[in-house]
């Protein structure tokens, strides 16, 4: 097919490019790829599966993009790209993949972005709606085994509902979602390689809420309301105690209750998750379970089976008492102090570190203080585990083990009934491993060897 007989061109063949071309093909639409990049990651895929149709590599052609009849434009790819941005004042319609799938869902759809959180809160709700018996599709932005781009989810069977993270890139090309319910869980600094300003990263992610029938807000965050709030339906969380139709915390005792209202629903100390972050996550994703009428008891037992998102202080096994967590993801220093201070505080004995690896001329300083405070022993693996060693306070006992089995071995060996061994190497991970996934199932298979 030629790009003069095409109507419709896909800019980007990443993931949601090549969703985007499944979809078209699908429904007999003529159309053609252009991608800025001379080797997109998809481009094998692309060929084996739609071997006729035009692709344009490397800079856009203006031409060609003036020819279409509409642009689907990938997440990846601005708004602000010159050629796109003469498209659009040529009277070309410009839209995205959640907007072609907002125009054919036919079953409800949650909605979640924000600025940290999004992925641990959809899988939340899908462990709640798990056991609840629903049946979902998963996808839009999330990166996970159980997720795909939305599009795709079009292609199978309708479910009873979808659940979509959304990333503020896809939404600025979705004209008006209509989402059963919607949460902006938060927003912080994010992308300003890409806007202007706090405020055009803010428009972005707001658009959430275009046609939305509900929403769950943020109590400490202002800018998670939308501005028809008075005219929907909301529900609302916060860590203080909920109001007349909100989420927040009840205490009783030592303990703390996530409850709705005046309902306890699960106890902060049932969670396998840690940290307030995660007691938000858990809030909001109770909030968005209650919006689309799940019931609590679904709720309660999805939440105290969840043990977090793949190699992100993912709950691994209790071994003799002692808890072994993967947070592989830890590839930098803040991550590590974040994980290192965040467990300290959730487990009543002490911390046993993994750490090491690449550590790309990372300065190690900012650990000293967290291990000083809650870790009793660091072992360390990889190409620059010395380095790490000279960083932390000389009386810190530190261990240099060969290999992952050997320091999940060593780890046990110095632990404590109430201790945890954390896995979060403060480097990354290709002197030993090809990404930071392949680490963390290392370490979850090494733990298994030692049961």
């Amino acid at each position: 097919m030629s790009a003069d007989a095409a109507k419709t061109l896909i800019i980007g063949l990443g993931a949601t490019g090549l969703s985007c071309a499944r979809y078209l093909a699908a429904r007999n639409e003529a159309f053609f790829v252009a991608d800025s990049r001379l080797k997109p990651p998809n481009l094998d895929d692309f060929q084996s599966q739609f071997p006729h149709v035009d692709i344009q590599l490397g800079s856009f052609q203006e031409s060609s993009l003036l020819s279409a009849s509409r642009i689907i434009v990938s997440p990846g790819v601005s708004l602000k790209t010159p050629e796109l941005i003469k498209a659009g004042a040529a009277g070309i319609p410009i839209s995205g993949d959640i907007d072609l799938f907002s125009r054919e869902v036919t079953s409800p759809v949650v909605a979640v972005t924000g600025s940290n959180g999004k992925s641990t809160v959809v899988e939340m709700l899908a462990a709640i709606l798990d056991a609840a018996g629903k049946k979902y599709g998963l996808g839009g932005n999330l990166d996970s085994a159980n997720a795909k781009p939305a599009l795709d989810l079009l292609l199978e069977q309708p479910k009873d509902l979808y659940v979509l993270e959304l990333s503020s890139f896809q939404l600025e090309t979705t004209e008006a979602l209509n989402a059963e319910v919607a949460v902006l869980l938060n927003v912080s600094m994010d992308h300003m390689d890409r806007y202007d300003d706090m405020d055009e990263y803010l428009l972005a992610k707001r658009r959430i809420f275009r046609g939305c029938k509900k929403v769950v807000i943020n109590r400490s965050e202002p800018s998670s309301a939308p501005q028809n709030l008075d005219a929907l339906p909301s529900i609302d969380f916060g860590f203080d105690r909920p109001g007349s139709n909100g989420l927040g915390l009840l205490q009783e005792g030592e303990d703390h209750y996530l409850s709705f209202q005046f309902e306890k629903i699960v106890s902060v100390s049932e969670l396998k998750v840690f940290g307030r972050h995660n007691i938000a996550n858990c809030l909001a994703a109770i909030g968005l379970a209650l919006s689309v009428g799940i019931e609590i008891k679904s709720i309660r037992k999805a939440l105290i089976d969840f043990s977090g998102l793949p190699h992100r202080c993912e709950w691994v096994a209790n071994i003799a008492g002692v808890e072994f967590y993967n947070d592989s993801k830890g590839t930098n220093v803040g991550a590590t102090v974040a994980a290192v201070e965040g467990l300290g505080k959730h487990i009543s004995g002490h911390v046993i570190l993994i750490a090491g690896g690449v550590s790309k001329g990372a300065d190690f300083s900012d650990l000293v203080p967290v291990v000083n405070r809650w870790s009793k022993k660091v072992i360390l693996i990889g190409k620059d585990a010395k380095k790490l060693a000279q960083a932390l306070n000389p009386e810190t006992p530190a261990i240099f083990a060969k290999g992952m089995h050997d320091a999940v071995t060593f780890a046990l060996s110095h632990a404590a009934p109430g201790d945890a061994v954390l896995l979060s190497p403060a480097c990354a991970s290709f002197d030993m491993y090809a990404n930071y996934r392949e680490r963390g199932q290392s370490f979850i298979q090494s733990v298994g060897l030692l049961q």
